[in-house]
């Protein structure tokens, strides 16, 4: 099914891995949630714009991660490599904070303090995660 999807994309002229022009979407949203947050402190309107960002986020993380399986399947045969094995890890520790975060903000569970840390959580782990696929590609 992987090799159909592949095979199709590069009759049409696409031969580049899938994975690496989604991952903007979760990482920018990450980014944009944090900073967002962080200026909330001087306009609280900014807190929602946060909140939605990483509901983005949260929507496009899990497929990206599908993505990235597909492409680790297609150009690396699913070679358990120490680097594919840690960003796998941290895609589900990505996904899940990504998940904590909306849910505190949803229900009201945690003050501003807690959710940036959440925040400051989820970039960290979403910086790791572009450093470790610059590392696959890259060396």
């Amino acid at each position: 099914m992987i090799d159909f999807i592949y095979n199709l994309l590069a009759a049409i002229g696409y031969t580049h891995p899938l994975h690496p022009p989604f991952t903007h979407i979760p990482m920018g949203m990450t980014i944009g949630a944090f900073l967002f947050i962080l200026a909330s402190f001087k306009r609280e309107e900014l807190e929602k714009t946060a909140f939605y960002c990483l509901i983005l986020a949260l929507i496009f993380a899990p497929v990206v991660s599908i993505l990235g399986l597909m492409d680790w399947q297609h150009r690396y045969l699913g070679a358990w490599r120490p680097l594919i094995i840690a960003k796998m890890i941290l895609a589900v520790v990505f996904i899940i904070l990504l998940a904590l975060a909306v849910y505190l903000r949803y229900k009201e569970k945690a003050g501003k303090k807690a959710l940036i840390l959440v925040y400051a959580l989820c970039l960290a782990t979403a910086t790791a995660l572009g450093y470790i696929g610059g590392q696959l590609v890259f060396g």
